[in-house]
């Protein structure tokens, strides 16, 4: 097809709608090579960035871009810098961003900051927004981005270590046996105060750390609402520009320059109105700081959340990526089926008045070991065994185990055929989902589970299990008396998870 849509294009015949074909099949098909061979060296293609069909001027630079066409550079910038019509100029910028032209720093700097003195009419506001947008990634293509150092805070900050509804509980624990500390339930988590953030390192129940933004005249609050924000675009813009946001990044920093952010957002929004609002928030914010704050994809050192709340509002925060944690630095590997380490740390957690120092533990659905590295990491054990029936997975796990610093032994085979010379004293594992197995295959499972797990445990053992089969785990429990509940945490509510610590008193 594509000589059929580059011929009509040499006979002139929908110009406009060929180049737009042939970029669609470029993409979907990776026929590029091919259609060079058709336009050489892109001699009509520039002559058509002089047409008078605006759309035709855009999908030919585009086009040129996607060739990577070097003699072409200067026909794109001439082209650029005489563009008229708003939507197209960006088009320029985007074809010129994928050659390598490093000494068009100077240009695209100087346009840059053209545009940047000059407040847009409303109308242009868009197009001068994409352009402005796509000067930029050129300029941070060529330059590099200069990164910030975190320094920490000079002051006490109010800090949220997220976790879900029913992990809070784990957090709040940890947080007292291993920094002595307290803090207080926020529907995200737990709210604490600190200044150094180097003591979080020591915890692993919480997903991940949190700011929370104080609008103006609401950073003394100590309510979990207090910082809500809401309104269009341009007013959230306002409120978090007049925030403590900004002098947070500057004094916990070193190095002075545009922060580079990401914008996320999460509530009950359709994709498409996020997205929009997403779009109109960050361009509105890059305004109102003077580019100090420049939305970056792929490249940010901070994420701006806003939470929706019930009512309407934002709930917002700031996550910094200058803050480098290593609490989950082994995780090299996950499928689809594995626990998150966080998840997996507040099930050990809440399952430590159980577990024993030094006990012999076998999971015998290992996954890429997220469960028994955690559980090491809450009470150190001895030998450590981990049984998977899928081989990448064991293979997964092996690395992830190596890079934590664990000794565990990991098999690839079935549990149901596994011996081993002596008994265990706590099996601690995720058991597996569903899936497509019926109930009666799945209450047969759980038969099996239990009854092999009898084999290999000595009497007083624990069993430590994450499962979203309440009725076949209570079921057994009905049926085989030699197993005993001791605890029952609900873990996922929405997706009944729930974690049970059973004990063994079988012979």
């Amino acid at each position: 097809m594509l000589e059929k849509y580059y011929g009509e294009i040499e006979q002139n015949k929908n110009v406009r709608e060929n180049l737009s074909l042939i970029r669609g099949e470029i993409k979907a098909q990776d026929k590029l090579a091919h259609f060079f061979v058709l336009a050489g060296d892109g001699t009509l293609l520039i002559k058509l960035l002089g047409r008078e069909d605006a759309k035709t001027r855009k999908n030919a630079a585009l086009l040129l871009g996607d060739m990577g066409l070097e003699a072409a550079a200067e026909a794109l910038w001439d082209a650029y810098c005489a563009e008229e019509t708003l939507f197209v100029k960006s088009a320029y910028l985007t074809a010129l961003g994928k050659l390598a032209r490093p000494e068009y720093l100077e240009r695209y700097e100087s346009r840059l900051a053209v545009l940047t003195a000059a407040a847009p009419e409303d109308s242009e506001r868009k197009h001068v927004t994409e352009e402005i947008r796509a000067l930029e990634k050129n300029i941070t293509a060529i330059r590099g981005i200069r990164r910030h150092t975190f320094t920490g805070f000079r002051s006490e900050r109010l800090l949220l270590l997220a976790a879900g509804r029913e992990q809070r509980e784990a957090v709040l624990a940890e947080l007292s046996e291993k920094l002595h500390g307290t803090g207080r339930v926020h529907p995200l988590g737990i709210l604490v105060q600190a200044r150094d953030l180097k003591p979080f390192e020591k915890l692993r129940t919480y997903r991940e750390l949190l700011f929370p933004i104080r609008p103006a005249g609401k950073q003394g609050s100590a309510s979990a609402h207090a910082g809500e924000i809401s309104g269009a675009p341009a007013q959230l813009a306002e409120a978090l520009w007049t925030s403590d946001l900004p002098q947070a990044l500057a004094e916990s920093h070193r190095e002075e320059g545009p922060f580079y952010f990401r914008l996320e957002i999460r509530g009950r929004l359709a994709a498409d109105e996020k997205s929009v609002l997403a779009r109109k928030l960050c361009a509105e914010l890059e305004r109102l700081s003077g580019r100090s704050l420049i939305n970056l994809a792929g490249s940010y050192e901070a994420e701006i959340r806003l939470v929706q709340t019930k009512d309407g509002g934002y709930m917002p925060f700031y996550k910094l990526f200058t803050w480098k944690t290593q609490r989950f630095s082994y995780r090299k590997h996950a499928i689809a089926a594995s626990v998150h380490p966080a998840t997996a740390a507040a099930m050990m957690q809440l399952a430590k008045p159980y577990l024993k120092e030094g006990a012999q533990i076998l999971d015998p659905f290992c996954g890429v070991g997220t469960m028994l590295i955690e559980r090491d990491l809450c009470v150190p054990a001895g030998d450590k065994y981990g049984i998977d029936l899928f081989g990448d997975a064991v293979l997964m796990a092996r690395e992830n185990a190596s890079a934590a610093g664990e000794q565990i032994h990991f098999i690839n085979r079935d549990y149901f055929d596994f011996r081993h010379a002596y008994l265990f004293d706590e099996i601690v594992t995720n058991m597996p989902v569903r899936g497509k197995k019926t109930k009666e295959e799945m209450d047969a499972f759980y038969g099996r589970f239990f009854k092999k797990s009898g084999e290999v445990l000595r009497r007083g053992a624990v069993l430590v299990l994450f499962s979203v089969e309440e009725g076949f785990v209570k079921k057994q429990l009905r049926l085989c008396r030699e197993y005993r509940l001791l605890a029952e945490h609900c873990i996922r509510k929405k997706d009944h998870f729930y974690l049970y610590v059973i004990q063994y008193q079988g012979e």
